[in-house]
């Protein structure tokens, strides 16, 4: 049998345990990306020391991970939801 339907799956929101299956949840895939437009430069911008500013940025990343850095500009994340919370987060994912 496969082993992803041997472990127990849980609604993220309320904790209660789902039954692959049995049709009584959903399975919500979220994808989150970065602003994907370019950036806007006006004259003044083309008047700053890029290259300062791009060893600036390299400075304050030197301390992070390659997930932590990632997860600023690509996240993708799956969750569980029993029919129930479903039903109340796709009114109001925010909420």
């Amino acid at each position: 049998m496969d082993a992803e339907r041997d472990s127990p799956i849980f609604c993220r929101r309320c904790a209660a345990e789902l039954t692959p299956g049995k049709g009584d949840f959903y399975v919500v895939r979220i994808l989150a990306v970065a602003d994907p437009y370019p950036p806007h430069f006006d004259e003044e911008d083309l008047h700053r020391d890029i290259e300062a500013e791009v060893d600036g940025l390299l400075a304050e990343m030197s301390d992070m991970d390659e997930q932590e850095l990632t997860d600023q500009v690509f996240r993708r994340l799956t969750i569980h939801l029993c029919s129930k919370c479903y039903a109340d987060w796709i009114e109001d994912p925010t909420g």
